[in-house]
């Protein structure tokens, strides 16, 4: 683990397992911790793969404004307003090939546009997203005919825990090379525009608020999150996250259940 340089300027907090247990709200001491760290003069913005639906009610939570980094960094979005200011989708042939490899091995596909998420079944599948994202899903005959000379913001398979790693690994193997495959919640597997992460995401915020990169101390938790910690100034693990994070992380703090975020903000932040 290594010092600190210089007190951080903006903090950026991923969400689900980091800023809060996926389906529960953010608990006190990590909202006092964070608004805190505002009142100071402190930056915050949330690093989410989440849609900016499913991240308005924790930007409200913590008081946030300016750019908010959703869908893994595909879009940057006003904190207050939700407008876009930024959207790199993933495009149609793309998401199309993603999807006959999905349908192939039977597993559940979502794409997105507009904020929202569609799918072909509303399926127990759907309804976890559901729950986790705060909006319902829009049930179409065909995505393929739904989205047909449209892009996706990303593409989505939501499947059984123990059946995410083969999952990703089917991804990988079959579209790595023309998207960007990650994994989030455990049940999540991501593609993405290969032009986007959370890393690529955060400099662009940073740069718009003013604040150099060695100025950002960053939170995160799980696969996603290593772009995001390996362009930060400073960058912080929590407790939960697989070993392959906590090695790229310059501390790591206790997991969510333990007020990870708020220990992180009182030792580097306010300290």
């Amino acid at each position: 683990m290594k010092a600190i340089s210089a007190p951080p300027l903006l903090i950026a907090l991923d969400l689900d397992g980091t800023l809060v247990e996926p389906r529960k709200p953010v608990r006190a001491a990590v909202v006092d911790a964070v608004k805190r760290a505002i009142a100071a003069g402190v930056r915050a913005t949330i690093v989410t793969g989440r849609m900016y639906v499913g991240a308005k009610p924790f930007a409200e939570v913590l008081d946030l404004d300016g750019p908010i980094v959703c869908y893994q960094g595909a879009v940057i979005a006003d904190a207050r307003t939700g407008r876009f200011e930024r959207e790199v989708s993933l495009p149609f042939a793309v998401a199309r090939t993603i999807y006959e490899v999905a349908k192939d091995n039977g597993y559940h596909i979502q794409f997105y546009r507009d904020d929202r998420f569609y799918v072909e079944d509303d399926n127990a599948y759907a309804q976890l997203y559901a729950r986790t994202s705060g909006t319902e899903p829009v049930v179409v005959p065909s995505l393929l005919e739904a989205f047909a000379g449209h892009d996706s913001t990303k593409v989505n398979i939501v499947t059984d825990v123990a059946k995410a790693a083969a999952a990703f690994e089917l991804m990988q193997n079959a579209v790595g090379d023309i998207a960007y495959v990650t994994r989030s919640n455990p049940e999540f597997v991501e593609m993405l525009d290969p032009r986007v992460d959370k890393g690529v995401a955060l400099r662009i915020v940073a740069e718009r608020l003013g604040v150099p990169m060695d100025r950002v101390l960053a939170i995160g938790d799980s696969y996603n999150d290593l772009p995001l910690l390996r362009v930060a100034g400073f960058s912080v693990a929590m407790g939960s996250a697989p070993e392959e994070l906590k090695a790229q992380a310059d501390a790591v703090v206790g997991d969510v259940e333990h007020d990870g975020v708020a220990e992180a903000i009182e030792r580097y932040v306010l300290h």
